[in-house]
């Protein structure tokens, strides 16, 4: 009986150590979807490539299975997006957020 609720508490540790895992995969996917989402924009503010800006970071974040929730162009050519990405089970969002443009 002992051994049946010890690997009851080990199997909730592991559970809990695998959400945790899986919570820190999706928050790098979320930044790493802002980042480039925010890179390809201040490239389209600028006239790098063609494009409005918030619509080429916006695709950019759907290709990386993330929503766009936030897009801001400075008049200095600075993009600023944030995006989330749902967790599994609907217990949240991963979040990230970035900001590119021409250096000073």
């Amino acid at each position: 009986m002992l051994a049946l609720a010890l690997g009851a508490v080990v199997m909730a540790l592991l559970l809990g150590l695998l959400l945790l895992a899986q919570a820190g995969v999706l928050a790098s996917r979320a930044a790493a979807a802002a980042d480039l989402a925010a890179l390809a924009g201040a490239d389209a503010a600028r006239g790098l490539t063609s494009g409005e800006p918030c619509e080429v970071a916006a695709s950019v974040v759907g290709q990386h299975n993330a929503t766009l929730t936030s897009c801001v162009v400075t008049g200095e050519e600075i993009v600023e997006v944030v995006t989330e990405l749902p967790y599994p089970f609907n217990v949240g969002v991963a979040t990230g957020h970035a900001r590119a443009g021409p250096p000073p």
